[in-house]
């Protein structure tokens, strides 16, 4: 079936990929070699996320089949509003389900309407109209109109699902314009508006779904639920009366599986066909036997200073210090085998938004010159760093441990007994002094996860930066357009980061999501979600 595409956002990509978040981050990102993108990392050359593997398209598509996906973090809630929509937990499986509004189309660096049939944007900068597709039904048989898409919405702030803060204080109204239309009115320009679309609030769920409790997954997607067992597996059935058609896929299931190299053999063996990775080692394995899609990402691998007052890192000077004595490569090399992409600044030089701006460098002198003027104000030069129990983890922590005390840190190590701990002690008790995490800025859009990283009204703020530059900052980005303006306030950035050192990069990375070689159709959209409404196996 021919979708209907209409341009939107103004074209990012200016190179193309050839053939060849826990937290974003905490797992390690994926190697960026030449092979991945046809050049060198340090060409300087924009890279893009896309397809790699000269897979071809198959001939012609076949019907029949069962499709199982290894997912990075098993999604435990159906529920949009309860999950982070994103590649890594749970995106697929949502969008299976309930579709996209809207579709990130890496080829064209556009976003192209999914569920929705368009979306203009208004002379003035300041009024998106949506408009829906006729006769698409719920799978209880009720209309996808525009009161539903309303509905789903305020409901999704309402219950505070992520991303929600962005919304508010940006979209002044959503309302229904007809059946077919929804006109959203924003408070400021954002050209960034479309992002949104093809994330959380994108995932359009029907009335019935929230009428009464407990929820029900009740979408318009591809698929519906026929069996959920949560951690351990989803099982969806393909919806006949699919608005695009009926999927080739009878059904898809979605596992958990311990361990990215058991993924890797999984997929060798074809116990499943799809799987999310992470891992820079496995990524490079991965890369070298099967397709799939890579998708290139900012601030992958960050140190998490607590800025509270109470922590070390309420002093800015202590926040430098740190970063003078952290050398990136040498934590890459100890905790990705020197696979990763290390580097202190927000984006480096394959990114389209790299800048002339040099970020904060290595200077042990310097890190203990003003490690010294703290500690002559009474600091004492302790530090407690939170790391993960897996062996990347546990080799970062050493590492940060040893570039600390080698400037005078005395540096406790304390690890998460599991990820639910280390999600409460970053996000709910701020229990730590220094941590590893990571951002994903997706070159797409880099102005969401700043602002729920940085933002002091941002509920994800976990390093509890309340910093009214960095507010402004962000604002400005968020109002710039995806040009030259946006660029120079990225770079205004990275000039305030090496003055206040929020949170300190070490690296970008990458998610690699390999398929079988007989698997074909599968549509990449923005942060690694796969739209599977295509895809069939060939036989």
């Amino acid at each position: 079936m021919t979708r209907t595409k209409r341009v939107r956002f103004g074209k990012l990509v200016v190179a193309t990929v050839t053939s060849g978040m826990l937290l974003a981050g905490c797992a390690g990102g994926a190697n960026q070699e030449a092979e991945n993108a046809g050049s060198s990392k340090e060409s300087g050359s924009v890279q893009v996320s896309g397809i790699l593997g000269g897979q071809g398209n198959g001939g012609t598509s076949v019907a029949g089949g069962a499709l199982t996906y290894a997912s990075y973090a098993p999604v435990v809630s159906l529920d949009p509003a309860k999950t982070q929509v994103t590649g890594a937990t749970g995106g697929t499986e949502l969008a299976a389900i309930y579709d996209l509004l809207m579709r990130y189309n890496a080829e064209t660096g556009k976003y192209d309407p999914q569920l929705a049939k368009g979306l203009d944007e208004s002379a003035d900068n300041l009024t998106w109209t949506l408009t829906l597709r006729e006769n698409v039904k719920f799978s209880d048989g009720t209309p996808l109109d525009s009161a539903a898409v309303v509905a789903s919405i305020n409901r999704y702030n309402t219950k505070r699902g992520a991303n929600n803060e962005i919304w508010t204080s940006t979209v002044k109204s959503a309302e229904a314009a007809g059946p077919s239309s929804v006109v959203f009115t924003l408070n400021r320009p954002w050209a960034e508006f479309p992002a949104m679309l093809s994330f959380g609030h994108g995932v359009i769920v029907a009335p019935s779904s929230y009428a009464a409790e407990p929820f029900t997954p009740v979408g318009a997607g591809a698929f519906t639920v026929e069996r959920f067992s949560p951690p351990d597996e989803l099982v969806l059935a393909s919806k006949p009366d699919y608005w695009g058609g009926a999927p080739k896929l009878d059904q898809v299931k979605f596992v958990s599986i311990q361990g990215e190299q058991a993924k890797i053999d999984s997929l060798a063996t074809g116990g499943v066909q799809m799987a999310y990775l992470r891992n820079s080692e496995t990524v490079e394995v991965a890369k070298g036997k099967f397709p799939g899609y890579a998708e290139f990402i900012s601030l992958s691998m960050v140190g998490q200073i607590n800025n509270r007052v109470g922590h070390p890192g309420a002093d800015v000077r202590v926040r430098q210090a740190m970063n003078y004595a952290i050398d990136p490569a040498v934590l890459d090399q100890r905790a990705r085998g020197g696979k990763g992409m290390p580097g202190s600044e927000i984006f480096q030089r394959w990114s389209m938004w790299h800048n002339g701006i040099a970020p904060i460098g290595l200077d042990p002198a310097k890190s203990r010159e003003l490690l010294d003027a703290a500690k002559k104000d009474g600091y004492d030069g302790h530090v407690t760093y939170l790391g993960t129990q897996d062996p990347n983890g546990q080799a970062a922590a050493l590492a940060v441990q040893a570039m600390l005390q080698s400037v005078g840190f005395t540096v406790t190590v304390e690890y998460a007994a599991s990820t639910a701990d280390m999600v409460k002690r970053l996000y709910a008790d701020h229990n730590y002094d220094l941590a590893l995490g990571g951002n994903g800025l997706l070159d797409a859009a880099p102005f969401l996860r700043l602002y729920s990283a940085l933002h002091s009204t941002s509920a994800n703020n976990t390093v509890g930066v309340a910093s009214p530059e960095v507010d402004a900052m962000l604002d400005a980005i968020q109002a710039a357009g995806n040009g030259e303006d946006k660029k120079a306030a990225l770079a205004d950035l990275q000039t305030l980061f090496n003055e206040q050192v929020p949170i300190m990069v070490w690296g970008a990375g990458a998610n690699f999501v390999p398929w079988s070689e007989n698997v074909y159709g599968l549509m990449p959209s923005l942060d690694s979600i796969i739209l599977l409404d295509e895809a069939w196996i060939k036989k």
